[in-house]
């Protein structure tokens, strides 16, 4: 009987560390998916000013003339 009761208390600890273990996994990912939510939402805002500031009439820097020293 004692062989079968060290056997369920390394069960036990097993799952106790694979408890542990998903629930910090858990709260990794739920940090990194709100951090992507966060630039995803900056991307969307750059996108925004750009097709602002190209309707607005300003020129994109590769279409500006050269500088008058050239």
């Amino acid at each position: 009987m004692n062989e079968l009761e060290n056997r369920i208390n390394e069960l036990e600890a097993k799952i106790a560390f694979q408890d542990e273990t998903i629930d910090i996994l858990n709260d990794e990912l739920k940090t990194h998916q709100q951090r992507l939510a966060k630039m995803q939402r900056q991307i969307e805002l750059l996108a925004e000013k750009m097709k602002e500031s190209q309707s607005s009439g300003l020129m994109p820097q590769h279409q500006e003339p050269p500088p008058p020293h050239y």
